[in-house]
């Protein structure tokens, strides 16, 4: 089913990411810098971090004095986040296909979603949401998959389609099979400006030094084909 692609490969990958997320260097050298360089000032700010995996973003938004609320399908990853950060946020088992009922409207200054939005065939229910939660004039900040990266490696036929692909990741203890959505750029932007958004910055990013350290092959790639695309937009108009 749609709402639950890869649910099993994050229930599996929990430890693993608990474990190993934080210095993974597509995560910590490269995906890290692009989220965190568009992000606002977050001290006393109300935060959603919307996909919170193991908990990283949650911990960082809150060692920055922010108030903070993680959501994540996977039961495993909820706990690894709670494990991680204790009482200090409020953690939520939620699928961001369904509504975030346990939410209040425009209660949050910013939502913050890292590598999460791909799993996710339809972008209508989680953006309408997202402008519902945000106060007016309040951010939103998403890193995904870039849809020139998954085109290419997959070797798909049709860029314009948006269609679910499986790929299969290295972890400690073997590979785990892992889908998510490729969509055109345009189906990227579209359910921004279409639920009440203005896009203010778009970053492909080009890797950091401390990426290149630590895998030179991988830097040379992504000097000429970025893997990630990072989008800040701005609530304007309530849906």
């Amino acid at each position: 089913m749609d709402k639950s692609i890869s649910y099993e490969a994050y229930q599996e990958m929990a430890d693993y990411y608990a474990r190993y997320i934080d210095h993974k260097p597509f995560n910590a050298y490269y995906e890290r810098p692009g989220t965190l360089s568009l992000l606002p000032d977050v001290e006393n700010k109300k935060v959603l971090d919307a996909g919170c995996g193991a908990g990283y973003y949650t911990e960082w938004l809150i060692s920055n004095g922010a108030q903070v609320t993680a959501v994540d399908f996977s039961e495993n990853m909820v706990q690894r986040t709670k494990a991680r950060v204790g009482n200090k946020a409020d953690v939520i088992h939620a699928d961001l296909n369904e509504p975030l009922s346990a939410i209040k409207s425009k209660s949050k200054d910013l939502i913050v979603s890292a590598l999460t939005l791909h799993y996710l065939k339809d972008w209508e229910q989680p953006i309408k949401e997202f402008n519902r939660i945000l106060k007016n004039k309040g951010r939103f900040v998403f890193s995904v998959h870039h849809p020139f990266m998954d085109f290419t490696m997959f070797n798909r036929e049709n860029y314009f389609a948006t269609e679910l692909l499986t790929d299969e990741w290295e972890t400690n203890n073997g590979k785990v099979e892992v889908q998510f959505y490729r969509r055109p750029l345009s189906e990227v932007f579209k359910p921004l400006y279409l639920n009440g958004f203005v896009i203010e910055k778009v970053l492909e990013p080009l890797p950091t030094e401390a990426f290149r350290k630590a895998v030179p092959e991988q830097y040379e790639r992504l000097k000429k084909r970025p893997q990630f695309l990072f989008v800040r937009a701005q609530k304007t108009t309530n849906m």
